[in-house]
C-alpha cells in the first residue's frame, strides 16, 4: 500500500540522487498522458518541495507543452538494485531557460551542449511505494550517442533546426507565444 506525504525527507533525497534513471509522465487538457524515460546525471533535487532537471534534445517536446498548459507531471524513481521502493513525485511545472545561470550552477561538471532547456518541478505530493514486482537490473553504465549528437549537432549548428521543428523556438518567450497561438 502506498504513503503519501507533502515533502521529500532525507531518505527520499538521497534515494533519487542514487538513481541512473527516471520516468517523466504529464498531461494537459484531458489529453492522453505522455511518458520518456530519463537518463544522465540531470536530476537535483533543491528543496524539500522543488527539484530541477535539464531537458534535453529529443524526440518530441510533450513535456513542454503540457506543462504551459498548466498541465500535471509526474516524476517516477525505482529501485533496480538494493532493496525495492518507488518513489513518485506529483509536480507542476516550469520551464527555465537554458541560459540560466542559476540552473546551470547546479550541474557544475555539466556540458550543456543539446539541453533544450531546464525544467523546475514544484512538489506538491511525494508517493512512496513497495516496488517488490520490479525486477533486479545491473546498471552499466550511460549510453553516448544523445550527447555525441549534441555536439555534432551544434558544431553543424543543427540544434536550433531541429528544436523549430520540434517546437522548441530558441527562447521560452518564443515558445510561449506559439503556444498560447496555438501553433
Amino acid at each position: 500500500m502506498g504513503q503519501r506525504y507533502e515533502k521529500l525527507s532525507q531518505i527520499d533525497k538521497e534515494f533519487i540522487k542514487n538513481q541512473h534513471l527516471f520516468f517523466i509522465a504529464s498531461a494537459s487538457n484531458g489529453g492522453e498522458v505522455n511518458l520518456s524515460p530519463r537518463g544522465y546525471d540531470c536530476f537535483r533535487v533543491t528543496s524539500d518541495n522543488e527539484a530541477i532537471f535539464m531537458d534535453y534534445v529529443g524526440s518530441g517536446n510533450r513535456t513542454a507543452r503540457d506543462i504551459e498548459a498548466e498541465g500535471e507531471v509526474t516524476i517516477m524513481f525505482s529501485a533496480f538494485e538494493g532493496k525495492p521502493r518507488i518513489l513518485r513525485l506529483f509536480c507542476k511545472g516550469e520551464l527555465i531557460d537554458k541560459s540560466d545561470q542559476a540552473a546551470q550552477k547546479l550541474f557544475p561538471k555539466q556540458n550543456f551542449e543539446g539541453v533544450r532547456r531546464f525544467i523546475k518541478l514544484y512538489i506538491y505530493c511525494v508517493e512512496h511505494s513497495c516496488g517488490m514486482s520490479v525486477p533486479y537490473f545491473n546498471y552499466k553504465g550511460e549510453r553516448s550517442e544523445l550527447r555525441e549528437w549534441c555536439v555534432n549537432g551544434e558544431r553543424d549548428k543543427k540544434i536550433d533546426e531541429y528544436n523549430m521543428k520540434n517546437g522548441v523556438p530558441p527562447n521560452l518567450s518564443e515558445f510561449r507565444k506559439i503556444n498560447l497561438l496555438g501553433e
